[in-house]
């Protein structure tokens, strides 16, 4: 873990090494390079590991350094290499450099200068002759905008050294740099906010994270470094960026205050709260930019630290009253923002204005529109205390139900039900409170009972086709699948009907044809839920389980591509929303999964699920995330974290998600197969697949027989021709050729079901063809074609990120075993006993022992641990 103090290492940096290297060695005249750059963006650190490595070179080294008070003094920052006494300029200066040179052997001299923009003038003189005489090579750091002696200046104006301009760590790299210093992976969200926040600084960087290390704000959560809430800005850092903004006189706070309050704001009102004259001096000095947007100016301060050190440091009544000022002003000029709404009521919410409930009530239904749940509570809570009414009430509910706030949002709900005086508030209140019974506090048999009691009091026929569109919601994820698209086309076909039925409706109407195998007609309703989504500020949040619907259907269907590039948008739509980089991350995660990239998707997979715990049950997300976690890591052959996700995906199973019990089977189909226990895998997927056909969830079956036939099962060809009859997408088809292919012993038809599964974008499936195409042609004896089979399977297993599936590990270690032997074989590898592989396979110990006897024969081993040898990695 980093620790205050401790020396970072350097990283990202490799480029800039090598052309300081190539500089520093450079047969074209110039010997060495100049580093210019921004305040702590890292040319030290480049400088002082050029040196080192000149130390390594046996190479004799120099360190000097710039700075204001030795300036006053000729030759100030060569000191220590300078002998008092007499003598002119000139005899002191060559003097000097004797001394800088003395003991330098064939590996020559290194003088790096530090901050040579501070120089004086004869210490810049002596560089230049350094460079001139090429007696040494230099490595000189200056301050971009800086002026520099004219001698400084002119050795790379007049091309005597290199010039490099550093230039801040980009985003990979300073998530690189955090997992270095940290020790571990580093939640990608955390890597990109500290990278906003320090603009890719170094040194900033290095002294956020000892500040966050030191608040607890920055904590290891499962393996994963994450930062929550907002920087804490320790007494270094406040002064560090002090340093940098300068002195402020009265004026100027002002300027840099009302920013750092409520940036970006209008030039032209700010020039009404603060003088004119300090806004142009502010800019001058870089503490403020100013943008362009249409026809308005913007004003924003210049580095995100600014506002976090203002902030920290301002005292709560004047923070209330430039507030307060601002809001005023916002007030008094509605035409300038189209965001005018959400803007007076966040400053105001905490100035010294009266409360304004109707405002906090308007603003907390726009911050709903715009995903920001916790603006939203904020705001509403502050409209009811005002006296606000079920309106506000509604909203406080739909942010504690979005956030799938469980220790509160029943008790917020019951306020609700009570605050509802007609149907029409009844309805709308049921409209919330169902899912969050369902999905966040109660499970199914409470929100069935809930909504049963609505339909039963409801009359009106408007108002009942409202609740049977949440009747959809609800049946499309308890698998009752006809019912749900009875529902939600009964409700869509309604005229007139409110956004937030059409929400539920589209959802239980998406999800529900996606896994019968209807993907082909999802993208209408898809489309209109989004639309509606769009608009409402009460289930607008629904679009998250939208997307899910969608994209689960497009990939059970095969459409990988499709489904990838809707998780990929659904992610950039609400990457700044809180809570949503956990949503898009599991849901872009098992996109990812599906095309066989599972290393990055157990680590996307991973991060979302750190996150989504720290919302508490998270709605079922949770139970989303770890089926795709849980399959990862069984595919990648981690089998100790893939066996403890899958006891934590089992705690997590809930009827509210019986829609998701086929996935389930097949993820420890996966799990066991990964084991050795390839029969019992089998059966599992056979499970998956019965319990699908039973719901009528085609898509699901397909995929739960495609598994079997990738775990070896030649049994289910006749049934995936049948059902490339009646389920859309290009899945079921290149199912049912790979099945007919394994079926009848077709080498060569696996090998082009591997192109097919390619072509489709399932690597991982291309993978496993690939590798039953060449264990066919192998046990036939048929070499050439294997090998090139073997060839392909590898080069797709490496595209997969080095996936191993029992397929690629059969053809990755060929054996003259049979399919019984090898099973029991990986068991006895795996380090089961005799008595454990019989129990497991349910045959007898002494079947089992017949079997390792055969096996010891016919590979010529005689103990477990060469047998471990020669089936598993390490």
């Amino acid at each position: 873990m980093g620790e205050p103090g401790r020396e970072w290492p350097l990283t990202g940096r490799t480029e800039e090494l090598q052309f300081i290297d190539r500089a520093g060695r450079s047969g074209r005249g110039t010997r060495g390079v100049l580093l210019s750059g921004a305040a702590g963006v890292g040319k030290t650190r480049l400088a002082r590991e050029a040196v080192a490595a000149a130390v390594r070179r046996g190479a004799v080294t120099r360190w000097a350094t710039g700075t204001a008070s030795a300036r006053a003094l000729p030759l100030g920052a060569f000191a220590a290499w300078t002998e008092p006494g007499g003598g002119d300029a000139s005899w002191t200066l060559n003097r000097t450099l004797d001394a800088l040179l003395h003991g330098a052997g064939p590996a020559g001299a290194v003088v790096a200068v530090d901050d040579a923009h501070l120089l004086d003038d004869l210490s810049a003189l002596l560089v230049h002759q350094l460079v001139l005489r090429q007696a040494a090579a230099v490595v000189i750091t200056v301050r971009a905008g800086c002026p520099a002696p004219d001698a400084v200046t002119a050795l790379w104006k007049d091309g005597h050294l290199e010039r490099l301009e550093v230039q801040p760590l980009s985003e990979p790299q300073t998530a690189a740099a955090l997992e270095a210093v940290l020790g571990g992976p580093v939640d990608s969200t955390t890597a990109g906010r500290l990278w906003k926040l320090t603009r890719g600084n170094a040194l900033i960087l290095r002294h956020v994270v000892e500040s966050e290390l030191e608040a607890r704000n920055l904590r290891c959560v499962r393996g994963t470094w994450r930062w929550s809430g907002t920087p804490s800005v320790s007494p270094v850092l406040a002064d560090l960026v002090a340093t940098r903004m300068g002195e402020l006189s009265g004026p100027l706070r002002d300027v840099v205050d009302l920013l750092a309050l409520g940036e970006p704001f209008d030039i032209e009102l700010l020039v009404q709260l603060a003088d004119a004259a300090a806004i142009e001096e502010a800019e001058a000095r870089g503490l403020v930019t100013v943008e362009q947007a249409g026809d308005t100016l913007w004003a924003g301060l210049a580095h995100p630290l600014y506002g976090e050190a203002r902030r920290a440091a301002l005292g709560t009544l004047r923070a209330r009253r430039l507030r307060g000022r601002m809001a005023m002003a916002l007030a008094d000029h509605p035409e300038h923002h189209g965001d005018n709404t959400l803007r007076r009521a966040v400053l105001a919410v905490d100035s010294d204005l009266p409360p304004d409930p109707a405002l906090f009530t308007e603003a907390a239904a726009h911050a709903a529109l715009l995903m920001d749940m916790p603006l939203v509570e904020r705001l509403a809570r502050r409209a009811v205390a005002a006296g606000a009414g079920f309106e506000a009430q509604l909203l406080v509910t739909t942010a504690l139900a979005a956030t799938t706030r469980h220790e509160d949002v029943k008790d917020e709900l019951a306020v609700l039900t009570a605050m509802a005086v007609t149907d029409a508030e009844l309805v709308r209140a049921t409209l919330v409170r169902v899912p969050a019974l369902a999905y966040v506090t109660s499970g199914p048999a409470e929100a069935e009972a809930v909504l049963g009691e609505a339909e039963s009091r409801v009359e009106q026929d408007g108002f009942r086709l409202q609740l049977t569109a949440l009747r959809a919601y609800l049946e499309a994820t308890q698998g009752r699948l006809a019912r749900a698209v009875e529902c939600a086309t009964t409700a869509l076909d309604a005229p007139d009907l409110p956004d937030e039925p059409v929400i539920l409706a589209s959802v239980g109407l998406v999800a529900a044809l996606g896994v019968t195998g209807r993907a082909d007609e999802m993208a209408p309703a898809a489309a209109r839920g989004r639309e509606a989504a769009a608009r409402s500020s009460q289930l607008g949040f629904l679009r998250a389980p939208l997307t899910m619907a969608q994209t689960t259907g497009l990939s059970l269907a095969g459409y990988l591509r499709d489904a990838e590039n809707l998780a990929a948008a659904f992610r950039e739509e609400v990457k700044d929303q809180e809570f949503g980089n956990e949503l898009s991350g599991f849901i872009m995660g098992d996109a990812e999964l599906a095309r066989g990239r599972v290393a990055d998707a157990a680590r996307r997979l991973r991060e979302a699920l750190v996150g989504l715990r720290e919302h508490g049950n998270a709605g079922g997300f949770v139970y989303f995330c770890l089926l795709s976690l849980t399959r990862a890591l069984a595919l990648t052959g981690d089998l100790p974290r893939a066996r403890s996700s899958l006891a934590e995906l089992e705690a997590e199973r809930s009827p509210s998600f019986a829609v998701l019990d086929p996935e389930l089977a097949l993820v420890r189909a996966w799990v066991t197969a990964v084991e050795g226990a390839l029969s019992d895998a089998i059966t599992l997927a056979h499970e998956g697949a019965d319990g699908a056909a039973r719901r009528g969830q085609y898509a699901h079956e397909v995929l739960a027989l495609q598994t079997a036939v990738c775990l070896g099962d030649a049994s289910v060809a006749g049934r995936l021709a049948e059902l490339a009859g009646r389920v859309d997408g290009p899945r079921v088809r290149a199912a049912a050729a790979h099945a007919a292919a394994l079926s009848s012993g077709d080498g060569e038809g696996l090998r082009a079901v591997s192109v097919r599964w390619e072509e489709t974008g399932d690597l991982l499936s291309a993978a496993d063809a690939a590798a039953q195409s060449a264990s066919t042609h192998l046990r036939r004896g048929e070499r050439a074609p294997a090998h090139a089979a073997a060839a392909r399977a590898h080069r797709l297993a490496q595209a997969c990120q080095g996936v191993r599936t029992p397929a690629l590990l059969e053809a990755a270690r060929p054996v003259p075993l049979t399919r019984r032997e090898r099973e029991i074989a990986v068991l006895v590898a795996r380090g089961l006993t005799n008595q454990q592989i019989a129990d497991r396979l349910i045959v007898s110990v002494r079947t089992v022992e017949g079997h390792l006897y055969r096996i010891g024969n016919k590979l010529g081993i005689t103990n477990r641990r060469e047998l471990a040898a020669l089936l598993l990695d390490g």
